[in-house]
């Protein structure tokens, strides 16, 4: 039986148990509660305990009835046909006081001593059925925690589509690293003959949607071995011990099927650094030790690789990187232009596009783009073309989804009154105008003050250069541009708003990531400080050393509004051409934005 067919039946087992645990349930509440109501529904006479006491004394009672763990007795008088109640103050004590009057074991049916009393001592199972209902109800819990077998398992049987290192563009070089991975699970012997070790681990790094899930799954379509899946959160659960108990099993999963690939996507949820045992913490601890220890625990003869992805290393406990676990580390880099355009060629096969789309050309202008967004830019525009009842996919549908990716949901029918069309025409035309008299920043594309998203309008620039190195002076620069539209505000409205929240974030990030993180600051010198690894490493640093870490902050700044305000005061005439160009037209091109500001 395959492994699909055994995963399928634990899980109907599983549903199984807990649906009958369910109902159990469930007829337990309904018989509790209609016992409860006719209890309730009862004329209940009382006889007060000392009336009790007498009656007993008396030989007046026929009858006793206690119901274990209760403090309620029911008592029958001799010649009295109705029951009534008594509430026992100390059911112990009651118990021992029947005792001596009978002179005999209370569990015994005293008829054959003294025929007038009957004493009876029962079990209500129904004072038992909260307790009952409450256990069944953690059972339930703790079977839904591990419901199902959480690591998926992809073969040649189960997957119909196999993914190869062919669906994988722009990972040349990460891709030839993987072929000695996907050599050595092929052919092991030949590696062990020579006296090599397996790499126990590797872990893929990179910004989110650069095809690290992806380069793992081809990796073992490639080596046509099995995949095992599973996400770091999976591991975690409320209850102590699961996380630990997951790994254990995915391990043992692994090594019946071997040779496989273990994949945890997203590993800094059970990687991160371990703490203090404390609430949550303990549970991680526990997993990560686990994880450890199954990585170490590895036979020679076991071909098991684990394949990890994070898009944050810096979190990651040490004793996980180290040697022996993850033996390699590969950075899954932003797509070149070259990767660019054979990623949007993978990803075009099966879509329409018209005569004159040139997949070069979409390349060239989405620098800093992931292959996911690629992927996702061809898909908007297929679904635009559609919309728009279009033969083919054309470059007007491609511009509309790069812009719909980028800035937003176009918003025509949004009714913006004269006051606020005004104020963000000079907004964007501030911006624009700014960038224009800055050497190192991009050429402007396109200028609009059509709402975007939660944008009033937008400045949109060329991407057409891919960057691997940014300068202090292309920074500095790009501090005046943002503040451009703020600076437009003052001067020309002589007021500002609220439309420049989103361009003041951004430029003071930047500025701090200047002083902090790149070391550009002349008073402060090359200092790299990170908050985010360390919460206290600005504190052991010294309260004036983060006072003036601000100062600094506030000085690139201030800088850059100046400049912005004084670029925008000599250019004057080219920031009321383009605004009321705006106001007319609403969008600019760039072909029109250069003939206004000849």
């Amino acid at each position: 039986m395959s492994e699909q067919k055994n995963k399928k039946e634990d899980r109907k087992k599983q549903i199984t148990i807990i649906a009958i645990c369910i109902l159990a349930v469930i007829l337990g509440l309904l018989i509790y509660c209609l016992v409860t109501m006719k209890n309730n529904g009862e004329d209940k006479k009382e006889i007060a305990y000392t009336e009790l006491v007498k009656e007993i004394s008396d030989g007046t009672v026929e009858k006793v009835e206690m119901t274990v763990g209760s403090t309620s007795v029911k008592v029958k008088l001799k010649d009295v046909e109705e029951e009534k109640n008594a509430i026992v103050p100390n059911t112990q004590a009651f118990i021992e006081f029947i005792h001596d009057k009978m002179n005999d074991g209370i569990f015994i049916n005293l008829e054959q001593k003294q025929p007038n009393i009957l004493i009876r001592i029962s079990s209500n199972l129904f004072s038992f059925l909260p307790t009952l209902i409450l256990l069944a109800l953690v059972v339930i819990m703790f079977k839904m925690q591990g419901l199902g077998d959480k690591g998926k398992v992809y073969d040649s049987e189960t997957t119909k589509s196999k993914i190869t290192f062919d669906d994988v563009a722009g990972l040349e070089e990460e891709k030839h690293e993987m072929i000695e991975i996907v050599d050595f699970l092929k052919n092991p012997k030949r590696f062990y003959d020579m006296g090599a070790k397996i790499p126990r681990g590797v872990l893929l790094c990179g910004q989110p949607g650069t095809g690290k899930t992806l380069i793992a799954k081809a990796i073992a379509g490639q080596a046509d071995v099995p995949f095992i899946s599973m996400s770091g959160s999976e591991f975690i659960e409320m209850f102590a011990g699961l996380g630990a108990s997951r790994v254990r099993k995915l391990f043992e999963k692994a090594k019946k099927i071997s040779p496989c690939i273990i994949f945890i996507d997203e590993i800094d949820a059970i990687g991160a650094r371990r703490t203090s045992n404390s609430g949550a913490e303990t549970e991680n601890n526990q997993t990560l030790n686990q994880l450890l220890v199954e990585m170490d625990g590895f036979d020679t003869e076991e071909t098991i690789i684990v394949l990890a992805a994070t898009n944050r290393p810096e979190m990651l406990d040490k004793a996980l990187l180290r040697p022996g676990r993850f033996d390699r580390r590969i950075t899954i880099a932003l797509p070149d232009l070259r990767g660019r355009e054979a990623i949007l060629n993978i990803h075009a096969k099966e879509k329409k596009f018209a005569e004159d789309v040139n997949l070069k050309s979409i390349a060239e202008d989405t620098a800093g783009f992931s292959g996911a967004d690629l992927a996702n830019i061809l898909n908007e525009s297929a679904i635009i073309a559609t919309i728009n009842e279009h033969d083919a996919i054309t470059n007007k549908d491609i511009e509309d989804a790069v812009k719909k990716v980028t800035v937003g949901l176009e918003k025509q029918s949004r009714v913006v009154p004269e006051r606020d069309k005004r104020l963000t025409a000079f907004h964007e035309a501030g911006h624009a105008i700014v960038s224009s008299q800055l050497e190192t920043q991009k050429d402007i594309k396109e200028v609009s003050i059509i709402p975007r998203g939660v944008a009033g309008g937008y400045t949109m620039y060329r991407t057409n250069e891919d960057k691997y190195y940014i300068s202090k002076t292309e920074m500095e620069e790009k501090l005046v541009a943002l503040l451009g539209g703020r600076a437009a505000e003052k001067i020309v409205l002589n007021d500002i708003s609220t439309g420049a929240s989103n361009d003041i974030e951004v430029a003071t990030n930047i500025a701090k990531d200047m002083i902090t993180k790149y070391g550009m600051s002349e008073s402060l010198g090359p200092i790299s400080i990170n908050t985010e690894q360390d919460p206290y490493e600005l504190q052991l640093l010294g309260e004036k050393f983060g006072d003036a870490i601000g100062a600094e902050v506030k000085i690139l700044l201030d800088t850059a509004y100046q400049r912005a305000q004084k670029l925008i005061t000599e250019n004057m005439d080219k920031l009321n051409k383009v605004a009321d160009a705006l106001l007319k037209k609403e969008v600019i091109s760039a072909e029109e934005f250069q003939e206004l500001i000849k």
